[in-house]
């Protein structure tokens, strides 16, 4: 509770039109990119075209807004009734991207059929977050903070592959043969640097949008190279008018599962940021109280990706860089959650807007993205040295990062198996997140 001497407003504090708007404005510059860029990940991965791609980005930017709208407003059981931005998740990328290629038919993607594949599975296995919610105190005994910092540290250094791939220029290059040129190569490398400039920064503006400068720096000279043409926007002028299950839904119990446990794993990363949130807002972080909005904050999580994927989106996490912009703000009131929800609504109304980041060459992207995946994995390494590492431990991390990391390296190595094994484990999150599970539960030693 010393951290609410801290705050200039508190939860259910009202702050004046202008602050409240000016705090808006720092968390959008903070998470905005965030949003988008796994819709435009996925849409590189599965080969879409523009018109799709920019849908698919404006639906993400849609449902952040009604997730955050929830969170923050706690709706019966639903929510944790904290200043909490949810947005499109970085964790699940990978497995989407298998979801997707069960689309391909005779070597060509059908993106109705992919992206029903990838919708259906996000649903169905969004239930196992919002069951996960009402078991939180016994689910935090099997998912310790050993295995969510396994799991986690496998989410980044899997998405390096899909980073280092945007580097070089994406599908696109590989297709027209200048994957790794120097061109794509340089371009990636400047929006890398131009990131870590501004994000070293003593100015604090230029820190929370740093993402946000560096991309602007290799969009200007990617247009100016060319490699932007802004012909190619159309629909400037309408409306995107959200449309339930709009490619429809299919199911494939590999995908299923192995979303399922990413979904187990989110549960326990949003009970952390639920936790910061209340310790920074000045809420209690232990007892009833706290319990129960720590379970609402799960159910919405989990709730928030359902809906997410009834409107054509991807899943939804809470996001924790939010905890630092309250503390940095000094204002947790929750009303500000509101304003944030409206302008995401808002945004994801207009087609131009997805399709216009849509525009951003792969190599622009990759630069952005290389860094934020090598931090996702450094975040699981801190959470990892924050436990006390044993002789268990050191086996648990080593088996569970050989497995997880093999099947990333050697796809191939599953070419033999049954379909519904190859979807489970080609994804090295799932394969090393379930070794970890498995592993920590059943190896015993005496130390």
């Amino acid at each position: 509770m010393e951290k609410s001497k801290e705050l200039i407003y508190g939860l259910n504090d009202r702050p004046p039109l202008r602050e409240t708007l000016f705090a808006a404005l720092q968390h959008l510059l903070a998470i905005f990119v965030a949003i988008i860029t796994p819709p435009l990940i996925i849409s590189s991965a599965l080969k879409f075209d523009l018109e799709t791609t920019g849908f698919l980005v404006s639906m993400s930017l849609f449902v952040s807004g009604l997730a955050t709208f929830i969170q923050c407003k706690k709706i019966g059981p639903v929510g944790a009734g904290l200043l909490c931005i949810q947005g499109t998740s970085f964790s699940f990328i990978s497995p989407i991207i298998g979801a997707g290629m069960l689309g391909m038919v005779n070597g060509k993607m059908n993106v109705e059929m992919g992206l029903s594949y990838i919708f259906g599975g996000c649903m169905l296995a969004a239930v196992v977050e919002m069951v996960v919610s009402r078991l939180l105190p016994y689910t935090r005994k099997v998912i310790t903070p050993l295995v969510s910092g396994i799991v986690v540290s496998l989410i980044g250094m899997c998405l390096i592959k899909a980073g280092i791939n945007s580097c070089g220029g994406g599908q696109s290059a590989i297709d027209a043969g200048t994957f790794g040129s120097l061109q794509n190569l340089g371009l990636a490398l400047l929006v890398l640097v131009s990131i870590i400039f501004f994000n070293r920064s003593n100015n604090r503006f230029f820190r929370m949008a740093s993402i946000v400068l560096g991309l602007l720096i290799g969009c200007i000279v990617a247009y100016a190279l060319g490699m932007i043409d802004f012909s190619r926007l159309n629909g400037a002028g309408s409306l995107n008018i959200p449309v339930p299950f709009k490619y429809g839904v299919r199911f494939d119990a590999g995908t299923i599962i192995g979303l399922g446990l990413i979904y187990l794993v989110t549960a326990v990363e949003a009970f952390g940021d639920i936790t910061a949130n209340s310790l920074i807002s000045g809420q209690p972080v232990e007892g009833p109280v706290f319990l129960k909005r720590a379970q609402g904050g799960i159910l919405a999580d989990g709730f928030n990706s359902f809906l997410a994927a009834v409107f054509n989106s991807f899943p939804n996490s809470i996001f924790a860089q939010n905890n630092g912009m309250i503390q940095l703000t000094g204002v947790a009131s929750r009303y500000v959650g509101y304003f944030i929800a409206a302008a995401l609504v808002i945004l994801g109304l207009f087609p131009v807007v997805g399709q216009l980041f849509s525009l951003i060459p792969d190599a622009v992207l990759g630069g952005a993205t290389l860094l934020m995946f090598g931090t996702v994995a450094a975040a699981g390494i801190r959470i990892i040295a924050s436990t006390e590492i044993t002789r268990k431990a050191v086996l648990v991390m080593a088996i569970s990062f050989a497995m997880g990391l093999s099947v990333e390296l050697v796809p191939g190595i599953l070419d033999k198996m049954p379909d519904i094994i190859k979807n489970i484990f080609s994804s090295g999150i799932t394969t090393g997140g379930l070794t970890a599970i498995l592993a920590n539960a059943f190896i015993r030693i005496k130390e």
